[in-house]
C-alpha cells in the first residue's frame, strides 16, 4: 500500500523549482496560480535567495505549489492514504480532493500571511533535537518554556519558542540529545505564539467548500484518519497553533499496511524519517524531474498492494 506525503516548511532551498518549470505546461500552470494568489511563485522558486524563501508568507505557498506540480507530473498515484507535515497537510488535502488546487493555494497564502504576522509579535524560532527520548525530552523542554512543536518520531523532536529559550536549550540539552539544529523557519509554529493566526485562517477557511476525502487522510493532530472534508478543514485551521504528531501519523501508516512511501517535491525530510521509523517500507523522494521514472515504478509496484 502506497502512502503519498508532502513536506513542511524548511524543506525549501533556493532554485528548487527551476527544473520542474521546464516540464510541458508547468510554467503556465504556476503563472496562473501566481495570479490567483498575488505571489510570483516562479520568481521565488527559481531566483530568490535563502532569506527570501525563508519568509513564511512565501515559503508556505511555494511548498504547496511544488507539491502539486510534482504530483501532477507524476500522474495518477492511486495512494492508499495521504498525509502532509505541517503546511504539507494542505497539499495532502488537495491530493485527497478535499480542496482543488486553487483553493489549496488560496488557503495556504492566507495561512502564510497570518502566521508571518503572528511571528512578528515576538522573536521566535524552532530547533530540531537529534536523539533523546520523548519521555525525558518533552518535560525538559517545558521546564525551559519551550514547546515540543513537532514530535516526528525516529528520535526527532522539534522545539519551538523564543530565541532566548532556544539559546538556553543549546546550553542545557536534554539527556541523550546529541545535537540541536536551528531550522530555516521564521517563527515558533504549532505553539501558542501562533494563536493570532487561527482566527485569520478560520475566516479564510469559511469561504471554502471542502469535499470529503477520496482516500484516507491522516491528520497531524493525532494520527487519525479523517473522513469528512469539513473536519479536515477545521483541523487545518487549528493545527497552526498545536503540535504536529508525525510519529502518530507513521503509526497509522503501519496500521493501514504501508509498503511504500512517496514524498513529493521538495522531498527528503519525511523519507528520511520513514527510513528510520518504518523499516522494510520502500521510500522515494521527488527532488527533481529526474526522479519521476523511479517514482512511477514505485507507484506501479505498490499502489495496488
Amino acid at each position: 500500500m502506497l502512502v503519498l506525503v508532502a513536506p513542511g516548511q524548511g524543506a525549501q532551498t533556493p532554485g528548487f523549482l527551476t527544473p520542474w518549470l521546464d516540464l510541458p505546461g508547468a510554467a503556465d500552470r504556476v503563472a496562473a496560480w501566481s495570479d490567483a494568489i498575488g505571489l510570483d511563485l516562479a520568481h521565488y522558486g527559481t531566483q530568490a535567495d535563502a532569506d527570501a524563501i525563508r519568509d513564511t508568507a512565501v515559503a508556505q505557498p511555494l511548498l504547496v505549489a511544488a507539491g502539486l506540480l510534482s504530483h501532477s507530473a507524476l500522474g495518477d498515484t492511486s495512494p492508499g492514504a495521504v498525509a502532509g507535515h505541517s503546511v504539507g497537510e494542505i497539499t495532502a488535502a488537495a491530493f485527497a480532493g478535499v480542496l482543488d488546487d486553487t483553493a489549496a493555494l488560496t488557503l495556504v497564502r492566507g495561512r502564510g500571511l497570518a502566521m508571518a504576522e503572528a511571528a512578528k509579535v515576538t522573536r521566535t524560532g524552532m530547533s530540531a533535537l537529534l536523539g533523546g527520548d520523548p519521555e525525558t525530552t518533552v518535560p525538559h523542554l517545558e521546564k525551559l518554556g519551550l514547546t515540543a512543536a513537532n514530535v516526528n518520531g525516529a528520535g526527532q523532536i522539534v522545539a519551538a519558542g523564543t530565541l532566548e529559550e532556544l539559546a538556553a536549550l543549546e546550553a542545557d540539552k536534554p539527556e541523550g540529545v546529541r545535537r540541536v539544529v536551528a531550522l530555516k523557519v521564521a517563527g515558533a509554529f504549532h505553539t501558542h505564539h501562533m494563536a493570532p493566526a487561527v482566527d485569520a485562517l478560520a475566516k479564510a477557511a469559511a469561504e471554502l467548500a471542502p469535499a470529503d476525502p477520496s482516500v484516507p487522510y491522516v491528520s497531524n493532530k493525532d494520527g487519525r484518519v479523517v473522513v469528512g472534508g469539513a473536519e479536515v478543514l477545521s483541523r487545518l485551521v487549528g493545527q497552526v497553533a498545536n503540535p504536529v504528531r508525525w510519529d502518530l501519523c507513521m503509526e497509522t501508516f503501519k496500521e493501514l499496511g504501508v509498503t511504500a512511501l512517496l514524498e513529493v517535491c521538495p522531498g527528503g525530510t519525511l523519507t528520511g524519517l520513514a527510513k528510520r521509523a518504518l523499516p522494510g517500507v520502500a521510500t522515494l523522494a521527488l527532488k527533481t524531474p529526474d526522479d519521476l521514472d523511479a517514482a512511477r515504478e514505485l507507484v506501479a509496484e505498490h499502489a495496488s498492494a
